[in-house]
């Protein structure tokens, strides 16, 4: 069983890979990244690199890869919400709390919670009330630097619903970029309270295989395929994994861990450089990172463990440092940009974090 250091640990990793991959993939000379859509061409630029590497190398290798911090949030969602509702609680109430209404409030009470309202609703303004906070910082700060973002009123109003994702082309309507995923976690909220909470495992494992093929059937590098993978149907097979993996969860010897860490390496690799292998590196990476946090020494674990704490805020408040320190990198001091950059994000996260916990969940 995963231990809350260990699942903190794993947030902080995610975080950080997230983080420096949103900075790097900025870069005009580093390699770009295959998330929402697959060109071959920034796998043969990976190839080269690694063949030929530059001062830049570990900048290539964290724009390609670090973006797969997403699918050890997802995991690790899925996980705590087993964890939480499907071991701890018999009902999906909010806060488990015995129900002191009135029969007629009991039985609108009963059809709101048949569609997961009680679940669905306080889970939307703890995201919410997190991603507001990062956004109004973000868009004051937007509008006093260089190349203000041109917000359209429709689509800020889809971005505070957190349905931005629905939107045709969202990789041109979401900003900050990195908002997409309060939108995916909403919807992976919804799927997992309508189809998913408390049911046989063979409903996961049929979802994740008909969103497989939905994606498989589509251009590498068409618009069908970015807009399927910006919304549940690309985040599925790691949510999907943390669910079977919390619920099947058992003791494993060492020398099985180290196998699933040095197969899973290879295949995460691998696998990266075919398009219908592509698919299931999300899969891989999570059983990297799962096995591999077992095995780090204390010193590493707990500054992971203290950044996991403040994972949250960092997500929400890393634009906002990005959109100040990347002119510095773009006219050429470019790891210097980037640690201050870190810097900047871990300080201003911590901050963050203590501000958002002194605001109440908004009454919508």
């Amino acid at each position: 069983m995963l231990t809350r250091p260990q699942c903190a640990a794993l947030r902080g990793l995610a975080i950080l890979g997230i983080v420096l991959h949103n900075y790097c993939h900025w870069l005009s000379p580093i390699v770009k990244e295959n998330e929402y859509t697959f060109s071959r061409h920034n796998v043969t630029q990976l190839i080269q690199v690694v063949q030929h590497p530059d001062l830049y190398f570990p900048l290539h290798l964290l724009s390609f890869f670090g973006h797969y911090g997403v699918p050890i949030f997802l995991f690790l969602s899925a996980y705590g919400l087993v964890r939480k509702y499907e071991m701890t609680s018999p009902n999906l109430s909010e806060g488990g709390e015995k129900n002191q209404e009135t029969s007629s409030k009991k039985r609108l009470h009963s059809l709101v919670e048949a569609w997961g309202g009680s679940f669905i609703y306080p889970h939307f303004l703890k995201l919410f009330k997190l991603m507001m906070v990062g956004f109004v910082a973000f868009t004051i700060v937007d509008s006093i630097t260089p190349g203000t973002f041109h917000y359209q009123f429709g689509n800020v109003l889809a971005q505070l619903a957190m349905i931005s994702n629905l939107f045709p082309h969202p990789d041109k309507v979401i900003w900050p970029g990195p908002y997409w995923f309060f939108g995916l976690m909403l919807q992976l909220y919804c799927v997992y309270r309508l189809l998913l909470y408390r049911r046989h495992w063979g409903f996961t494992v049929a979802l994740i295989a008909i969103c497989w093929l939905l994606q498989t059937g589509c251009q590498p590098d068409g618009e069908t395929l970015n807009r399927l993978r910006y919304n549940f149907i690309g985040g599925v097979l790691p949510f999907g994994a943390g669910l079977l993996y919390a619920r099947w969860e058992r003791p494993w010897p060492s020398v099985a861990l180290w196998t699933i860490l040095i197969l899973s390496s290879v295949a995460v690799v691998s696998f990266s450089i075919n398009y219908q292998s592509w698919f299931w590196v999300p899969l891989f990476v999570c059983a990297f990172a799962v096995s591999g946090i077992r095995f780090l020494p204390r010193w590493l674990t707990d500054p992971l463990s203290w950044m996991g704490g403040i994972s949250a805020a960092l997500f929400v408040c890393h634009p906002i440092t990005r959109k100040i320190f990347i002119p510095m990198s773009h006219r050429g001091d470019v790891y210097s940009g980037l640690l201050l950059y870190l810097i900047a994000s871990v300080s201003i996260a911590w901050l963050f974090r203590a501000l958002i916990k002194r605001i109440s969940n908004p009454k919508l």
